[in-house]
């Protein structure tokens, strides 16, 4: 017997599996499929659409198949350089919360994670969150963040979870969409995801005085039905653990400045097609980097990006 369902938690060894029917199951991997896919630690990730068989006797789940994804986030393993993992798949939006104090979100960080959100083609938005600890040049560093991201195509919000200030105007956003939600530990994510329904219950821990970084209190990625104490009508939000690191996989050099909206908007003018926008003459991108149209530390991240792809594509 066959059915096919949704995967609403992964712990490497038993998934968590919502079916066609609204009826909940535990599964395991069938044997075959562990062989199938050599590149990721995790050939199935929350999100996924599977197909589950039964034994003779109607019992033991297991996960026979995953169907086609639409699209998913991936980054490479934190535990094997060699491996990917995917975050989460079949994705409508991505919510990257990111700290000023904190702990602080390097804006490398940020800006990689867009990238990968462009890559495979996940609408992005950027949460700043624990509003409530910053200071007054934290305040307009904010505005100049929103001032430079949303003309991007990524919409800026401020929020104090803690205080459950802020996510009425994320509400609207959810409803009837599935959502990642994104970002380093220690930046609120588990608060916020009970702020937004409190029915979830989900674990938080304080940032550690010692060292202001964040501690992990989300081990697995899980998903959530939005049909609870939130009072939204529909959709579904995925908790990730914190992630220390975002290294992107995957990506040629020569499309790194795609991925770039800014980037992208100009490189049609550059003189040549195949063009850098390092040292190339009568290079558009590198006319609007000296007139302020766009960010250094944007043209920063491009070009650490386009190394790493170098490197990447020289061992592949």
């Amino acid at each position: 017997m066959k059915v096919t369902g949704t995967v609403y938690q992964s712990t490497g060894s038993w998934y968590k599996v919502k079916l066609s029917d609204g009826k909940w199951c535990q599964c395991r991997l069938k044997g075959k499929m562990r062989l199938d896919d050599l590149k990721t630690t995790n050939p199935i990730a929350v999100g996924d659409e599977v197909e589950i068989e039964y034994d003779e006797q109607g019992k033991n789940p297991c996960i026979a198949s995953v169907l086609k994804r639409d699209n998913y986030i991936i980054r490479n393993s934190p535990r094997n350089a060699r491996k990917n993992h995917i975050i989460a798949s079949n994705i409508d939006q991505s919510f990257l919360v990111c700290s000023l104090r904190y702990p602080k979100t390097r804006l490398g960080f940020i800006d990689r994670f867009l990238v990968s959100c462009e890559m495979y083609h996940v609408e992005a938005h950027l949460l700043f969150n624990k509003a409530d600890v910053w200071r007054d040049e934290d305040f307009g560093f904010f505005e100049e963040l929103k001032e430079l991201y949303e003309p991007l195509g990524y919409p800026v919000h401020m929020t104090i979870a803690g205080e459950n200030r802020g996510i009425e105007k994320l509400l609207p956003l959810l409803e009837g969409k599935r959502t990642l939600v994104s970002g380093q530990s220690g930046v609120g994510k588990s608060t916020l995801l009970n702020c937004i329904d409190p029915s979830l219950n989900i674990t938080t821990k304080e940032v550690s005085n010692y060292n202001d970084k964040g501690q992990h209190t989300t081990t697995f990625a899980t998903m959530y039905d939005l049909d609870g104490s939130s009072g939204l009508g529909g959709g579904e939000i995925i908790d990730t653990p914190g992630i220390k690191l975002f290294k992107l996989i995957d990506l040629d050099k020569n499309e790194v400045g795609h991925y770039f909206p800014e980037i992208r908007a100009r490189m049609q003018d550059c003189k040549f097609d195949n063009c850098t926008h390092f040292n190339e003459p009568k290079c558009a991108v590198q006319a609007a980097l000296d007139k302020g149209e766009i960010a250094e530390h944007r043209f920063v991240s491009y070009y650490n990006i386009f190394n790493e792809s170098s490197e990447q594509n020289h061992w592949s």
